[in-house]
């Protein structure tokens, strides 16, 4: 009996076998397609994790990844007991939060707003003026903020005395550096991260409009029970991914709005990997401390993902 099961099923295993290369053979210019996408990851963003280990080392340039002394986890354990642990920590983790909780929803706002346009000008019009800002770089965009918040110069200034009040050093004030990272965040990406919202609510039947509104659904009530459910599952995969990366601060716009006085509440991860890794030449221990974070995010993605699985039908994967 045995043996009649196991001879049906090895011709069956060899036919299967077959018709997947035969498919694979058929679509071979989309497999060629792939092929420079999946070379790419594997060169620049696999191949690289070879250098993790010095993370465990002691690394010496001379001796390179190699040739270089195990430490076990002793930058771990240094990082872990300095002094500016728990200030990284809180500030990259305050930083995240605040850029998802006002930076999140937003853009999904922005594109139910323009969707409800009538007007194709002026549909465009704000397009434009929205979108305008993702195009200037970093550097640009921190460089108009000194400029208009110059507490001799600036244009919010000189409104602020205009009405009686006293100039504010922005900059220069820990308490509002959050706010202005996060708020110039908005201005320069709002626009940009609502086109995949606007994709998703032009891909909505127009049938279920017109049948909400023959049974009198105003705009707000037709917002909340077809727009909202339907670009549901785009909002949940690009939450994942925004929470997956919540303590992946870049550390470029940070660098450039940080200074001595503002310390206190600018210092996160990334820039303090930048000073130890490339300022301090303590490249172990930045990898450590990097290496810390990326599994930081990792745990958070996992669980991110487990907890939307279970509670919806939409996941990563």
């Amino acid at each position: 009996m045995k043996g009649s099961t196991l001879a049906g099923t090895l011709p069956e295993t060899k036919r299967e076998s077959k018709r997947k290369w035969s498919r694979i053979a058929r679509n071979w210019q989309l497999y060629l397609l792939i092929l420079p996408v999946v070379a790419y990851y594997i060169l620049f963003h696999y191949v690289p994790m070879y250098g993790i280990q010095i993370a465990f080392k002691d690394f010496i340039a001379t001796k390179g990844i190699t040739g270089s002394p195990w430490v076990g986890t002793e930058h771990f354990e240094r990082f872990f007991h300095s002094y500016f642990f728990w200030r990284l920590i809180k500030n990259t983790l305050g930083l995240g939060l605040y850029s998802l909780a006002v930076g999140f929803p937003i853009p999904i706002i922005l594109a139910l707003l323009m969707n409800e346009a009538k007007s194709a000008k002026f549909k465009k019009f704000v397009q434009t003026v929205t979108y305008a800002p993702h195009f200037l770089s970093t550097v640009v965009v921190v460089g108009m903020m000194m400029i208009f918040l110059s507490p001799r110069y600036g244009m919010v200034n000189h409104l602020i005395t205009m009405f009686g009040g006293h100039p504010i050093n922005f900059m220069a004030e820990p308490g509002w550096f959050k706010s202005l990272y996060v708020f110039s965040d908005v201005w320069q990406t709002m626009g940009w991260s609502s086109i995949i919202y606007l994709a998703a609510l032009a891909g909505i039947d127009n049938q279920l409009h017109e049948a909400a509104r023959v049974d009198g659904a105003g705009r707000l009530r037709r917002i909340w029970h077809i727009n909202l459910p339907g670009i549901r599952p785009t909002i949940i995969i690009l939450l994942i991914l925004n929470i997956g990366s919540i303590m992946g601060i870049g550390f470029e716009k940070v660098l450039l709005m940080q200074n001595n006085l503002n310390m206190e509440t600018s210092d996160i991860i990334s820039t303090y990997v930048y000073r130890a890794g490339i300022q301090g030449a303590e490249y172990s221990f930045s990898a450590a401390i990097g290496l810390f974070n990326s599994v930081i995010n990792f745990i958070l993605l996992i669980s991110v993902n487990w907890v939307t699985k279970r509670m919806s039908d939409t996941s990563l994967w």
